[in-house]
C-alpha cells in the first residue's frame, strides 16, 4: 500500500518484505489457510462447506464468513472515504452485505488524528461543490487517538486513519470502499488512484458527528476479565485479560475469532492445544462449545470477534456476570 510501513514486519511478526510499504494483514477472512493440523492449506471457505454448523454455527455455509479482521499500518494518512450499507451493496454492488467497521488502536503518535465524520450539518450538494472547489476539509471532524482507544464507524461514516497510527480493526466481510480524496497521490501504475464520488455521495451521512471513542464494558464471567469494545449487530469485539490458569470461554454456539496482543497465549479444546504467538490469529469452529485459554506470559491479553447467535446474546451474557441492567443498556446504546 503506498500509505503502508514496516511495523507489520518489524513488530507485529508478519511475514513479508521489510523493506517494503506494507498496509494490512487480512488476519480472518474467506480465502485465508489455515495453517496447522488436520485442516492445514484448507481455506476457511473451504471448511464452510465441507464443516458446515460444525463451523459456523448457525451461519448459512452458502455465504462467506462474516467477519474480517486486520492489522493496518498507517505510515501516512489513508484516502478519505466512505463505506456502503447492507442495502446499497445488495443493490449498486451485487454484493452481498456492506461495510460498517470498528478500530482499536494499538499504537499513535502523538498528535495523531483520524477523519471522523463532518463537524456540522452538510448536504449532497454542498459536499460535491466543495468537492470541486478544494475547500471539503473545512468541514472535516480530526478526532486526536491514543492507544487503547476504541472506534466505532457504521457504514456511511466519513472517515480515514491518520498517518502514525497501527489499529485491529474488525469489520463485515467486505472490501467495498468509496474514496472521496486521496492527497492526489500517485499509484503503483504511475496513476491517481480512481475516486467514488458519486457513490460516495448516495451513501455518505450528512449529519453533524459527535462521535469519540467508545466507552468500553468490563465484566468477570466464569473466571475471566472480559471488555466488550464494540457490540454492533454484526459483531462484538472484546479484549479479554488471561491467567496463568486455564479457564474455559463460551463460544454460545457461534465461530470465534481469537487474536493474541502483545504476549503468547494458549488455545485448549477437546486435546488439541494452540499456541498463539504475539498477533497471530486462530479461528475457534462453533462445535467446540468451550475454549480453555490461558496465559503464557503474565499480563497476556487476546481480542476475540465472534457474530452474535442471536439480538439478544449479549444482554444475556451480561445477566450471567451479573452486569446492572442499565449499566449495559447504557453500552449497547452507542451501537
Amino acid at each position: 500500500m503506498i500509505w503502508g510501513g514496516h511495523a507489520l514486519v518489524e513488530r507485529y511478526g508478519k511475514p513479508g518484505d521489510p523493506n517494503a510499504k506494507i498496509g494490512e494483514s487480512w488476519e480472518c477472512w474467506d480465502d485465508n489457510q489455515v495453517a496447522n493440523g488436520t485442516f492445514a492449506g484448507r481455506t476457511i471457505a473451504q471448511l464452510r462447506s465441507e464443516l458446515g454448523s460444525s463451523l459456523l454455527g448457525t451461519l448459512e455455509p452458502q455465504r462467506r464468513f462474516p467477519i474480517l479482521t486486520k492489522f493496518i499500518d498507517a505510515r501516512h494518512a489513508l484516502s478519505v472515504q466512505v463505506h456502503p450499507n447492507d442495502a446499497y451493496a445488495q443493490r449498486v454492488e451485487g454484493e452481498p452485505n456492506g461495510k460498517t467497521e470498528c478500530w482499536y488502536v494499538l499504537e499513535a503518535e502523538r498528535d495523531a488524528k483520524i477523519v471522523l465524520g463532518w463537524n456540522r450539518n452538510t448536504s449532497r450538494g454542498e459536499f460535491l461543490e466543495r468537492l470541486k472547489d478544494g475547500s471539503l476539509g473545512e468541514m472535516l471532524r480530526h478526532v486526536p487517538v491514543r492507544a487503547g482507544d476504541v472506534f466505532y464507524l457504521p457504514a456511511g461514516t466519513l472517515h480515514a486513519i491518520g498517518a502514525g497510527i497501527v489499529i485491529y480493526e474488525t469489520q463485515q466481510a467486505s472490501d467495498l470502499t468509496y474514496r472521496v480524496f486521496d492527497y492526489n497521490r500517485i499509484g503503483p501504475d504511475g496513476k491517481p488512484r480512481p475516486l467514488h464520488v458519486e457513490k460516495a455521495a448516495d451513501v455518505l451521512d450528512y449529519r453533524r458527528s459527535d462521535a469519540g471513542p467508545i466507552r468500553p464494558l468490563e465484566y468477570v464471567l466464569d473466571g475471566l476479565r472480559r471488555t466488550t469494545l464494540v457490540a454492533d449487530p454484526r459483531f462484538a469485539l472484546e479484549r479479554v485479560a488471561l491467567t496463568g490458569t486455564a479457564n474455559g470461554l463460551d463460544l454460545e454456539g457461534m465461530p470465534l475469532a481469537v487474536t493474541a496482543l502483545d504476549k503468547p497465549v494458549e488455545l485448549e479444546s477437546h486435546g488439541a492445544r494452540v499456541e498463539l504467538r504475539p498477533y497471530q490469529s486462530a479461528l475457534v469452529p462453533a462445535a467446540e462449545d468451550v475454549v480453555m485459554v490461558r496465559a503464557l506470559e503474565d499480563g497476556a491479553r487476546m481480542l476475540t470477534a465472534s457474530p452474535p447467535r442471536h439480538r439478544d446474546a449479549l444482554p444475556e451474557r451480561y445477566a450471567r456476570a451479573a452486569v446492572p441492567v442499565a449499566q449495559s443498556t447504557d453500552f449497547l446504546a452507542q451501537f
